[in-house]
């Protein structure tokens, strides 16, 4: 049982004569009807009130079950109306039997006489409470004050917005009400905060506002006819001395549900966050002492970089970096300046592991382009961060440009497949592999990450992206307020690890193998 199907049963026993002992000498709920009668008769006869032309009253006919009479015609049973069965001292009635009511002014900024005053809407009226910060204000005449005031003690109802929310106004000053919200006022005292429990079930149970019989809406009329059970007064009271103790623990029951609820919600990705950090830091599969040094396999991507430079092929990097071990110390190497940088090195490694930057592992790293091309209906894939951002290439809503213009732009930004995306503007940090041999082009807001897939698995240079090693670098260099940017500068110098290559395939198949249990758990 969830904590709103808690607080919907406790309200349940309450409204059905369950939750307190009926008391026999209580006065019975229809000689406060008879009493609420005649309080209405002498208010029409003061011309306070309209008489109702189709009056209802309800009664228990000879079969025990309720029938009602409306106006002149005949008592008709309502028991399929009724929802549950109530205490003989209590009766069934309709809300207009115990309120008169009426809805505030609408809204009408071209009338300005009377006078300025504030007024509250559905949006300051929530379940028990008013926010109050920053009323607005209209001009009321005389006439609309009188109709359109709240006071303390009167029942607001919405009849907008989130339909049959309530709340009792609880403050010595009045207020007024605009025309979306029910002023409930009894003909004679009555304890109504039960009545207000009473619209707080009806609502959560979706008997107000929700679907099958429940009322769709509720308009003056829907709620005249509200039917609901009257307890006598000092069972009302009872009732609600009740709820208000047991509340409190509701409410404990529901905070602990919620954090429960957040503690389930977030534990698979935590999970998952720390299967990725325990695969990065070499404690998810065993170490193979016959397994290559990463370093041989990082000498082999440098020996190939240093050709394709010689090749013309890329440029080479003004500020290549160069990460090694010395003195049980971490150094890298900048040009021709060394420093040490164990205060940047998170975790212990096994020592056929080797740190480095991901630009120092890159045969490229690009962007898509910078300037908006020109759309067409149809033509070459053309993605930007929205159809990467699953982490996944998503083809569903990219947009298209031409093939002269593609072939312009592929020239600088090639994505193949096997090729890593990464997210940088906006959304930053996602990866997503290129898992298709179809040409596409990009947008500045993604970058380009190409390798040697002989060399690193790209499945493993994902999944280390997704770690929090590179997430929370990603989060430290995004810069931005609005539309953050991950620069390709700082891209380059995010700090990775790198195991030997065998090591890499054994760990990717031992994520994927535990993977689809985070989410059972």
């Amino acid at each position: 049982m969830n904590a709103q199907q808690l607080k919907n049963s406790i309200l349940q026993m309450a409204v059905s004569g369950k939750l307190v002992p009926q008391d026999p000498n209580d006065e019975p709920a229809s000689v406060l009807l008879e009493r609420i009668r005649k309080e209405k008769e002498q208010l029409i006869k003061e011309g306070k009130i309209k008489k109702e032309k189709n009056p209802s009253y309800i009664f228990r006919g000879a079969d025990n079950t309720p029938y009602e009479k409306v106006g002149k015609n005949e008592p008709v049973s309502i028991a399929e109306e009724v929802p549950f069965e109530i205490p003989e001292s209590w009766e069934w009635c309709r809300l207009g039997d115990i309120f008169y009511h009426n809805t505030g002014k609408a809204l009408n900024a071209s009338n300005q006489s009377g006078q300025l005053l504030k007024y509250i809407t559905t949006s300051n009226l929530y379940w028990n409470r008013f926010e109050l910060d920053s009323l607005r204000q209209m001009y009321f005449t005389d006439a609309e004050i009188e109709k359109c005031t709240a006071t303390k003690g009167d029942l607001l109802v919405c009849e907008g917005g989130d339909i049959g929310r309530a709340a009792i106004w609880p403050l010595e000053y009045d207020i007024r009400i605009q025309n979306h919200i029910h002023r409930l006022r009894a003909y004679v005292p009555v304890c109504t905060e039960y009545y207000y429990y009473i619209f707080y079930l009806y609502k959560h149970v979706g008997w107000i506002g929700g679907k099958g019989i429940g009322i769709q809406g509720l308009s003056a009329n829907a709620l005249h006819s509200l039917l609901f059970p009257l307890p006598p007064i000092k069972e009302q009271q009872r009732i609600v001395e009740k709820i208000s103790q047991i509340e409190p623990y509701a409410e404990k029951y529901e905070s602990t549900e919620s954090k429960l609820a957040a503690l389930n919600s977030g534990f698979p990705e935590q999970l998952r966050k720390s299967i990725l950090q325990l695969a990065i830091q070499g404690k998810l599969v065993p170490q193979d002492p016959n397994d290559e040094p990463a370093s041989v396999l990082l000498e082999r991507i440098r020996t190939e970089k240093e050709r394709l430079i010689k090749d013309g092929k890329i440029k080479r990097d003004k500020n290549e970096s160069v990460i090694y071990r010395r003195d049980n110390s971490h150094y890298e190497k900048l040009g021709s300046l060394e420093r040490c940088i164990d205060d940047e090195i998170p975790f212990e490694v096994p020592d056929s592991w080797s740190w480095c930057r991901l630009g120092h592992i890159l045969l490229k790293l690009s962007d898509g382009t910078h300037s908006t091309p020109r759309y067409q209906s149809a033509g070459i894939p053309f993605l930007s961060v929205k159809d990467v951002s699953s982490g996944f290439l998503d083809f569903s809503s990219c947009k298209y440009i031409s093939e002269p213009e593609h072939k312009e732009l592929y020239s600088r930004c090639n994505p193949e497949y096997g090729d890593l995306l990464l997210t940088k503007v906006g959304t930053t940090g996602i990866p997503a592999i290129v898992d298709t041999r179809d040409e596409f082009s990009l947008f500045v807001s993604v970058a380009l990450l190409k390798f040697n897939q002989d060399l690193l698995y790209n499945k493993f240079l994902l999944y280390e992206i997704l770690s929090p090693l590179v997430q929370k670098q990603a989060e430290e260099s995004t810069r931005g307020v609005g539309n953050k940017n991950w620069v390709m500068r700082d891209i380059a110098k995010t700090l990775i690890v790198i195991p030997p290559i065998e090591k890499q395939y054994r760990i990717v198949d031992m994520i994927e193998r535990i993977f689809p249990y985070c989410n059972r758990i």
